[in-house]
């Protein structure tokens, strides 16, 4: 059989893919779980989800690709998916509505600790091109990285104490923390740009309260958003 130029130069791009990033890339297979996706969409439109920006990036970004392969099932139900050592993908709701919350704009630069999955930073690049991810847990850092990467993702992402951000990238138009702390941490307070958005759970306890912190004249004025359920920030060595 004769390939076409541009099958010679798929299979060419693929053979100078890393092992990992090769893998991923063959795991997400053809664009699928489109009606799944657009229900999804529907669903989250009728959960009072409704920037535009946001529900344009949630339904270009294929969710499947971020769970493995026996949850792939349930990769757009609403509801958390396990990613194993403990830890889940948070339901399509709460990342699309952290996503609204923090309300990036085009042009915006954004820090997110916890890295996950990686999916919602991928959501976040669909809005903006400057997008920084970073969490602790080096396993699922990787993985999250060679899923990003392999769609073509422009987020980075680093492993690292989320509760310091990333000083070398700062200031940050938004932050968003998809783990619950007891108090905000002093870094990310400084890193954030005034007039910026810091969405972060606080609380101590199964249930925590998500809130959005704006930057005013150096403060943080609050807007509590509702009661959450989150994984507890892993913080060493910050005040």
């Amino acid at each position: 059989m004769r390939l076409s130029g541009s099958q010679r130069s798929y299979l060419a791009a693929l053979a100078a893919l890393p092992v990992m990033v090769l893998a991923a890339a063959l795991s997400a297979g053809p664009p699928g779980f489109a009606p799944e996706r657009e229900a999804m969409v529907v669903r989250l439109r009728q959960q009072h989800i409704s920037n535009e920006r946001v529900l344009s990036a949630i339904r270009k970004v294929p969710r499947h690709v971020f769970v493995d392969a026996a949850q792939r099932a349930h990769a757009y139900d609403d509801t958390d998916v396990p990613l194993g050592s403990g830890q889940v993908m948070c339901s399509p709701y709460l990342t699309a509505l952290m996503a609204q919350v923090l309300d990036p704009k085009p042009t915006a630069k954004i820090l997110e600790v916890g890295t996950g999955s990686g999916y919602l930073a991928a959501v976040l690049s669909e809005i903006t091109t400057k997008v920084y991810t970073v969490d602790i847990r080096a396993d699922l850092a990787t993985a999250a990285q060679a899923r990003l990467r392999s769609l073509h993702s422009s987020a980075r992402g680093r492993i690292g104490h989320g509760c310091q951000g990333w000083p070398e990238e700062a200031p940050f138009d938004g932050i968003v923390v998809t783990c619950a702390a007891d108090r905000v941490p002093e870094p990310l307070i400084a890193q954030l740009r005034e007039g910026g958005r810091l969405v972060i759970a606080i609380g101590h306890g199964p249930e925590q309260t998500l809130n959005c912190l704006r930057k005013s004249g150096g403060r943080l004025r609050a807007e509590t958003i509702m009661a959450t359920r989150l994984s507890p920030m892993v913080c060493q060595g910050a005040r």
